[in-house]
């Protein structure tokens, strides 16, 4: 089943570490949303939504992944299906023009005073970078403000699955990680 990706399950490492039978499919569009940091999530902090606005000059650039519909359970969990998010099939714009249906996780818990955690941050940059999304939208990933995760361990445990990958300094924003990949 094809899925569409625009927050931090576009990192492979990370949809494959709740998933593992995730296979990139393409790079696509959904024309109509923007991409938001305003989803209210259960640790505190503030997570991704791709906010339907109906204009037809916004868009959320993600990745689709197809994944095994065995899996999906195990996805749902992970993303709180029913607890502050929902999923609906979109129409994608691959390449620019082809289309195609993929079902997608929606945010119906919203707080626009809630700020991502920089590992969660952390997460949708290395899939932008990794996926090649264009520099103008990755700019505006970058230019969303986070703050520091109070529990230590959970960004150790988050940022872990790059240890020795590199994949962080793709995001310009390896703080916190030393080279044996702990936390500082």
């Amino acid at each position: 089943m094809l899925c569409f990706c625009y927050g931090s399950n576009m990192s492979k490492r990370r949809l494959q570490a709740r998933v593992p039978s995730a296979r990139f499919f393409s790079v696509a569009e959904l024309p109509g949303h923007r991409l938001r940091f305003h989803k209210a999530a259960m640790d505190g902090s503030a997570k991704c939504d791709a906010e339907e606005t109906g204009d037809p000059n916004d868009r959320v650039i993600g990745v689709i992944y197809d994944i095994a519909d065995n899996e999906k359970p195990d996805l749902d969990r992970h993303e709180a299906l029913g607890r502050g998010y929902e999923e609906k099939q979109v129409e994608l714009l691959v390449a620019g023009e082809r289309r195609l249906h993929a079902w997608m996780y929606f945010a119906t818990r919203i707080n626009e005073s809630l700020k991502p955690f920089h590992w969660y941050k952390d997460h949708v940059l290395v899939g932008a970078r990794e996926n090649g999304l264009p520099a103008d939208y990755i700019a505006l990933i970058e230019a969303v403000e986070a703050i520091e995760d109070p529990r230590r361990s959970r960004r150790e445990r988050e940022l872990g699955i790059y240890r020795d990958t590199g994949a962080l300094s793709l995001t310009g924003t390896d703080r916190g990680v030393n080279q044996g990949g702990t936390c500082q």
